[in-house]
Order: C-alpha cells, then structure tokens, then sequence
C-alpha cells in the first residue's frame, strides 16, 4: 500500500500537484491585495520554493520531481491561475534549469542540480534598454587579476530581485557570454522600478553591476546554451495566459453566481438564467479551454526539442527546433488576441459593479494585455507566414537594439 492506502502509486505530476495545490489555494486568497497594495510576493516565492517548485524538471536522482515539459506546463497554469504574476517570476529560472539539464555532465552541472533542488532560484537578466547595436551588450565582463568582474545596466530583470542568482548575458572581449552572478554581493543593486500597468508583481525592473564578481565556472559561451530556449521562454507566458484565461473563467461564473440583482432588459428573473449571459461565459470558457488545449500542444512540442538536444546540429534536432518556435509562435498569435478579450467580455456580464477595485477584475485583462506585449505579436504572425508558405526557418533568439545598416 502507498502513502493514500489505495494501493495506487500516483504519477509524478499528481504527486507534485498534491504537494503544491495547498501553496496555490494559499496565494491565490491575497493575490487581489498584493495587486492593489503593490506588495512583492516575496513570501509567496519561499512558499513555493520550500513547496519543491524550484526543482520540478530536476532529476529524482539529484532530489527533483522529474517533471516532463507538458507535465510542467500543467503546473505553471494552475499557479498562474492563483496568481498570474508568480510563473514569471520562475521564467529564467525554469530556462537556467533547462540549461543545465543540457550541459554535459560532471561536477559543475551537478552542482548546480543540486543547488536546485536545495531551493536556490535563478532569475534573468538579458535586456537593455538605450542604444547600441542590435545583438551586442552594454554590459562588460573583464579579467581583472584573478577574477572576473561584471559591470553594466539591465532592465526588464523578472525574478531577479527574489533569487539568489541572476543569469546575465554579457560583452567579453567581443563574444556574447553569460554569467551566472550571485545577488547578494555588495556589486548587485536590484530595483523594483517597473512601472507596467499589469504583471506588476514579477520583479521586472532593473539591476546595476558595479564590479560585481563571477566565478570562473559561472562564465559561458552564449552559443553554448540550449537551442529551444526562446520556445521554452514563451511557452511560460503562454502558460500564464492560459491562467489568467482560466481565472477570468472562475471569477466571472462566481461573480454570476452570487449576483441577485437584474437588469430590467434582462431575460430571466436571475442572472445565471439569462441566456445571454450564460452566452458570454461560454464565450470566455470556450477561450480558457482552448488556451490550456493549445499550452499543452506546444509543451509537447518543445518537449520533443528537449528529447533530440544530445543530437545537436542533426536533422531531427533541427526539425524539432523549428516546430517548437513554430507551435509557440502560432499559440502566441491566437492567445494574445483571444485572452485580453475574454478578460473583455467579464465585463459585460456584471455592468458597472464589474469595475468595483475591490472585485479587481481589471486585473485580469491588464495582466493578460501585458504578457501578450512581450516579443510583439506582428513579427510572429510574420514568422509563421514566411514558415507556412516558404519554409523558412524561424529565428532562435530574441534581441533588441539598433539595427545595422542595410546591405547595399
């Protein structure tokens, strides 16, 4: 007999389930007032680190839950469900993680396995805002004596300010590197200075380095990372659209629910009768379920990214590669649309009490708008065109600056 009694060992998603669920009911009972009080989920954050979260993909045999992407996937959506800000939070520390699950194997990646599954999180910090030439980095990593040192500017830093280590991307002499810097050296500043009007809680702001230090072991290639990172980056947002689809879904039908008052137009003598509304919210839970359907798709993409990465460079690695950008990017072009909508449409079950700042129903759509502006929407509808009609591989990686000069 197991644990239950039933004699039923259960898989490793619903012991992970099992495990977190009471951390998620636990979020989501604050997530209105962090929201509007503008308070950091910080506690929430060691919440789901002593829950495990930080080592779902990790291997059991280095105390993970071995997770599988789509089994993943499940998790994020109910987290961001409870609240949407929290799995992009974890964003560049579930792509560190995947980094290390590809590296080749000793010591180093073992090391950092087991940092994982001790608690220690990751968090990103890749943008800069200003000018410079696109693809290049502001951000200078030098050898000064024995050591490396980093200084630079980065904005758009998610879960940097809740983790112990940042992943940072870098100018080292002209090669694009990363470096994996500790926080909590007197070389770190963290601000919590983004001012977007949604995903307000993510910890996106910026991070100054000012002679920070880097161990040697911590300084990679760029090139050397993980090939589906970029559809592994997005599949998280999807994830998080799929929740706030999913929590606009449960709080507009609880909001019906409980209403008693009528509209004297109305078609029923209660709200949850009416005909037209139960329209709408079918509407609105026709889109929830058809992000989770389309998540889930792509996570099984990108996990067939991940099954062929020892092949690197191989056909089957490559074709793997470009249908997991691909299936993010299509998901990306019905999702940003769909999902602000349904967030839309709540509003037009409940009139003006649906604007009540205590019911914060606004936050659904100015969450869901701000996820659905990362990596613009127009360049990937673009993207999938010139795959669908010309077999044209989609790029892997995202940069920001000024474009050079057109060839003549």
């Amino acid at each position: 007999m197991n644990a239950t009694g039933t004699g039923i060992v259960p898989s490793r998603l619903e012991a992970a389930l099992a495990r977190l669920r009471p951390v998620f009911d636990r979020i989501a009972e604050g997530t209105i007032a962090r929201e509007q009080d503008h308070v950091l989920p910080v506690e929430p954050v060691r919440w789901l680190v002593d829950a495990g979260f930080a080592r779902l993909r990790v291997p059991t045999d280095f105390g993970g839950d071995g997770l599988t992407i789509p089994e993943l996937a499940e998790v994020l959506i109910e987290l961001a469900t409870a609240d949407s800000n929290l799995p992009q939070v974890f964003r560049g520390h579930i792509a560190f993680v995947e980094d290390r699950l590809q590296a080749a194997p000793g010591g180093e990646r073992d090391a950092w396995l087991r940092r994982f599954a001790a608690g220690e999180i990751v968090g990103n910090a890749w943008s800069e805002t200003g000018a410079g030439a696109l693809g290049t980095s502001q951000t200078k990593l030098e050898r000064r004596g024995d050591r490396w040192v980093l200084n630079g500017r980065k904005f758009y830093t998610t879960g940097s300010i809740f983790a112990e280590w940042t992943d940072v991307t870098a100018d080292r002499d002209g090669d694009a590197v990363t470096a994996i810097v500790r926080t909590g050296q007197p070389g770190v500043a963290i601000s919590d200075d983004w001012d977007g009007f949604g995903q307000q809680l993510t910890g996106t702001g910026t991070i100054v380095f000012t002679d920070a230090e880097v161990e040697d072991a911590h300084v990679a290639l760029f090139d050397d990372r993980f090939r589906y990172q970029t559809a592994l980056y997005q599949l998280v947002l999807l994830a998080v659209l799929a929740g706030i689809a999913a929590a606009t879904e449960r709080d507009t039908a609880q909001a019906i629910r409980d209403r008693t008052r009528v509209y004297s137009h109305g078609v029923a003598s209660l709200v949850r009768d009416d005909a037209q509304i139960q329209a709408v919210v079918g509407e609105i839970s026709s889109v929830a379920y058809t992000a989770s359907t389309l998540v889930r798709g792509v996570a099984e993409a990108v996990q067939d990214a991940a099954d062929t990465a020892g092949l690197r460079d191989t056909e089957a690695d490559l074709a793997a590669n470009v249908l997991a950008e691909i299936r993010s990017a299509q998901a990306q072009v019905v999702l940003s649309e769909s999902v602000p909508r349904a967030a839309t449409l709540v509003f037009n079950t409940l009139g003006a009490s649906a604007t009540s700042r205590a019911k914060g129903l606004d936050r659904h759509w100015r969450n869901a708008r701000t996820v659905a502006s990362h990596n613009p929407v127009i360049y990937k509808a673009r993207i999938v065109g010139d795959w669908s009609i010309n077999d044209t591989p989609p790029p892997f990686i995202w940069n920001i600056g000024t474009a050079p000069s057109p060839t003549p």
